[in-house]
Parts: C-alpha cells; sequence; structure tokens
C-alpha cells in the first residue's frame, strides 16, 4: 500500500537484513542510504525507488492484489514455473545465494558485537519498544546504552 512503511530499522544496532535484495533493487547507493540509516520509506516512496513493484491506496490493496494473482492464474504452470527458475538463475549467477550466506553471517555478528549485547541488555532493562525507541531516536549509542565490558553474565 501507498502508506506502508519499508525499511530495515535493525540496520540501525541489532541486526543486518539476510536478504541481498536491496542492493539488486537499489543498487549500491540506493542500498547504503537505506541500510547505513536504517531509516523507512512510505510505499509510495519504495515505489519510485524501485524496491516494490506497485503501491496503490490501502483500500485498494486486496482488489490489487486480486487482479495480479487472477493475471497469474491464467499464465500455464510450466510457463511460470520455467519463468522463475530463468530469474532466479540469474540472480544466482550474479552472486545473491553467497551474499545472503555472507549477510547471514554478519547479521550474527552485529547481534553478538558491543552494541549488539548492549541493545539486548537495554531492551531487558526497560523493554524492547523502549530500547528501540532510544535506538532510533538518533542519539549518539554509548550515551544511551554504555558498551559493557567483560563476560556478559546471565542470570
Amino acid at each position: 500500500a501507498e502508506d506502508a512503511r519499508i525499511g530495515y530499522p535493525p540496520a540501525r544496532v541489532w541486526g543486518c537484513p539476510t536478504t541481498a535484495m536491496w542492493v539488486y533493487r537499489l543498487g549500491a547507493e540506493g542500498a547504503k542510504r537505506m541500510l547505513l540509516t536504517g531509516d523507512l520509506a512510505t510505499g509510495a516512496e519504495a515505489k519510485a525507488m524501485g524496491l516494490v513493484t506497485d503501491a496503490v491506496p490501502a483500500d485498494g490493496l486486496d482488489a490489487r492484489v486480486e487482479e495480479l494473482a487472477q493475471r497469474m492464474a491464467g499464465v500455464p504452470k510450466n510457463q511460470l514455473m520455467l519463468q522463475k527458475l530463468m530469474i532466479n538463475q540469474a540472480m544466482t549467477n550474479m552472486g545473491l545465494e553467497t551474499t545472503q550466506m555472507i549477510a547471514t553471517i554478519f547479521d550474527g555478528v552485529t547481534r553478538h558485537s558491543p552494541e549488539g549485547m548492549a541493545f539486548k541488555h537495554r531492551a531487558e532493562e526497560v523493554g524492547f519498544k523502549q530500547a528501540v525507541k532510544e535506538r532510533d531516536s538518533g542519539g549518539y549509542l554509548d550515551e544511551l546504552w554504555p558498551i559493557r565490558t567483560g563476560p556478559v553474565q546471565y542470570e
């Protein structure tokens, strides 16, 4: 929908998107713009950027989805399968699977980095919603969550 909110806020602290589609859809500069800020875009903005293929008013979303599904339903299954396989193979040839594997590793690293652990501890202290609000405030991380040194103590 045009008013959808699309982005990856955990890119600020505590996450790396495990899909490389940001780069493939937005190019390197567009992906950096979204992932180095963690900002959200509306559905209309995401369409203009090329992140999504369509954005319609929310009250017309169900009808648009049904229209598209009916259009695809009119194409023989073997055509759908072969077209999808060809597109997916092209993405594989461009390195999608390797990039996604690396991104999955990086996601784990970001969650267990000092900053990621500070976020986790802050969420435990004040609740997840408050920790996210603080993370997304744009404040300097060390002032919000002093990074703890030494081994993590679990109770």
